[in-house]
């Protein structure tokens, strides 16, 4: 069957001149979003991600409940993240296609069906069933960034995508914590039926805000299938999309190694903390978010190759006093700070200059990148459980800080061969 598409969808050689000239007059010509739709994006991108990361406190609980044994505990997250990877290539691109306020609030709805059905699953196949729709639905947060960048003005472009991204960031780092106290208080399915609750609101207060409208003209016919697959070319086709791909890939490694792996060595000794407490590190890493808005505002001023290397450097120093947490909470603390810090300032350059590429195509150019950030973080935690079970902390801590010198030397070898341009002009 043929849908209409936005553009030629496989990007052509002369993509880039026409590209600019979009760029050029949506800027001139387009007016600045409602002041509150942004701050609404983030709101509700930092709420549908959560989603994704409410099962991992719950993991006993939900074996108990539903009679699993350990080893399908983790298969009720892994449902959720093969879900939302799935979401990624098939779902995204349609930003690129579809009017934007019906694609964003009918997914956030759908969304908020999924959450309710888990919430009242009866047995473990309708839970698994719910909990990777939830994760193919979720993947509207990116849907979201896509629109942020595309409805502001590129002289706010940045700071727009900094916002939205600090949005998910905030959500992914209290979503366990969140989730494990309503837990306590209310009961596991009260985290999936209040969830529903917040989505179904955002979904219709974003059908007041956001505008009517693709997100393209020169609007022609193509498949569904070419159009999922002009995902794959465009990222062919232009080396800053693999680059920065790249460079997501090991910084999301980095990230997820340490919050994938924090939990072994704060629960036993010498800390043997409470599954509250040791949530509440991720608070303090939310700290980090703030950079997603400063990392904006460099972008708008031409900053973006300066953001990386600062970005990276802080990343590899932030392993120094992590590697003291057997030692020193405060160490800790102040390692997850300066590596979520790090994390989205390189993240939000990342998606500022990889949706500049073609901005006609922003939708499936945000979510090929994000699929580089879900296999990123999959090695992470992988990697991380096995690191700790072969020779603990330490070894753990070496897994991230090669990550994170692996991502600085990426950058710096491909700043030198091209003079920095690869990275940092679209």
């Amino acid at each position: 069957m043929a849908i209409k598409c936005s553009g030629a969808v496989g990007g052509g050689t002369g993509g880039r001149g026409a590209d600019a000239a979009t760029s050029g007059q949506a800027g001139a010509s387009d007016p600045a979003p409602p002041a509150r739709l942004v701050p609404l994006l983030a709101l509700a991108s930092g709420s549908s991600v959560a989603t994704v990361y409410f099962a991992q406190p719950l993991l006993v609980t939900l074996g108990e409940r539903f009679a699993l044994g350990s080893g399908l505990l983790g298969a009720i997250v892994a449902v959720t993240q093969l879900g939302y990877a799935a979401g990624l290539l098939m779902l995204v691109p349609l930003g690129d296609l579809l009017d934007r306020r019906r694609l964003i609030t009918g997914q956030l709805g759908l969304l908020a069906l999924a959450l309710l059905s888990a919430g009242l699953a009866p047995g473990a196949a309708a839970l698994f069933g719910a909990l990777a729709v939830a994760g193919l639905l979720a993947v509207v947060a990116q849907t979201m960034v896509a629109a942020a960048a595309a409805l502001s003005p590129p002289a706010r472009r940045g700071r727009a995508v900094g916002t939205v991204t600090g949005g998910i960031v905030t959500g992914i780092l209290l979503a366990r914590a969140a989730a494990g106290i309503l837990a306590d208080l209310a009961g596991w399915r009260a985290v999936y039926l209040a969830a529903a609750g917040v989505t179904a609101v955002l979904a219709l207060l974003l059908r007041r805000v956001l505008p009517r409208g693709a997100p393209s003209a020169g609007i022609r016919e193509a498949s569904y299938g070419r159009l999922v697959a002009s995902t794959v070319t465009l990222f062919v086709r232009h080396p800053l999309l693999r680059i920065r791909g790249a460079l997501a890939l090991l910084v999301f490694a980095a990230f997820s190694t340490l919050w994938s792996g924090l939990a072994q060595p704060l629960s036993g000794p010498p800390w043997s903390l409470s599954h509250t407490a040791i949530g509440a590190f991720g608070i303090a890493g939310a700290a980090g978010a703030l950079a997603a808005g400063v990392a904006g505002r460099w972008n708008d001023r031409g900053l973006a190759r300066r953001t990386t290397g600062v970005g990276l450097a802080l990343l590899a120093l932030s392993w120094l006093p992590i590697a003291l947490t057997r030692q020193s909470l405060w160490a800790l603390a102040i390692g997850a700070v300066l590596l979520d810090f790090a994390v989205q300032a390189v993240h939000v350059t990342n998606q500022t200059l990889v949706h500049a590429v073609r901005p006609d195509a922003g939708s499936r150019i945000i979510g090929g990148y994000m699929v580089f950030y879900s296999a990123g973080s999959g090695l992470g935690a992988l990697g991380a459980s096995l690191a700790y079970a072969t020779a603990g902390w330490p070894a753990v801590t070496a897994l991230g800080a090669a990550f994170s010198l692996a991502a600085l030397l990426l950058w710096a070898t491909t700043r030198r061969r091209s003079g920095g341009d690869a990275l940092s002009r679209p």
